[in-house]
C-alpha cells in the first residue's frame, strides 16, 4: 500500500508542480506559438532541451516512488534517500528536467519571456534547495546525505556515476 500510495501521490504532484510550472505557464505565455526564431539554432537547441528534459523528469518521479516510497512533494517526502539513476549524477535532477524544459520551451517558440521565466524558476528552486531541502534531508538522513552531498554536485552532472 505505501508503494501505492506513492505512486499516486507522486503522479499528482507531477501533475500539479512541474506540469504547473513547466506546461501550464510556457503555454499560457506563449499559446505554443512560435515567434521568429532567438538565434539561428535555437528551435534545435530548445528542442533537444525538451526531448532531454522530459524522460529526466519522469525518471526522477518514479525513483521517488518506487525506490524512495515517498513523493517529491514535502508533505510526503521518501522514506529512502534516492542515489540511483541520475541522482548517481547530479542531485538534482528533477529541478535541472524542469529548467530544461522551460528553457527548451523559451527556445523552441522563440519567447525572451519564457526564457526570463525560465530563470525565476530556477532561482526560486536554488533558494529552495539551499534554505530548505538541504537542511531537511541533512536532518533526516544524517550521514548518508552528507557523504552524498559531498560527492555529488547539485546542479551540474559529474561525468562518471557516484559509486556510493
Amino acid at each position: 500500500m505505501q508503494r501505492d500510495a506513492a505512486i499516486i501521490g507522486s503522479a499528482i504532484f507531477l501533475v500539479i508542480a512541474p506540469g504547473t510550472l513547466a506546461a501550464y505557464v510556457p503555454w499560457y505565455l506563449t499559446h505554443w506559438d512560435f515567434s521568429p526564431p532567438l538565434f539561428p539554432i535555437a528551435r534545435v537547441l530548445g528542442a533537444a532541451l525538451i526531448v532531454a528534459g522530459l524522460p529526466i523528469l519522469l525518471d526522477s518521479f518514479a525513483r521517488f516512488a518506487l525506490q524512495g516510497l515517498g513523493t517529491p512533494a514535502p508533505v510526503m517526502p521518501p522514506k529512502r534517500l534516492v542515489v540511483t539513476g541520475l541522482y548517481l549524477y547530479v542531485r538534482n535532477p528533477m529541478y535541472v528536467a524542469v529548467t530544461a524544459l522551460i528553457t527548451g520551451q523559451g527556445l523552441l517558440f522563440g519567447s525572451v519571456t519564457v526564457l526570463e521565466y525560465g530563470a525565476i524558476v530556477w532561482g526560486g528552486f536554488f533558494l529552495f534547495v539551499v534554505a530548505y531541502e538541504e537542511p531537511a534531508l541533512s536532518e533526516q538522513f544524517g550521514d548518508e546525505y552528507k557523504r552524498y552531498r559531498a560527492n555529488v554536485r547539485r546542479w551540474l552532472p559529474r561525468i562518471t556515476p557516484w559509486r556510493g
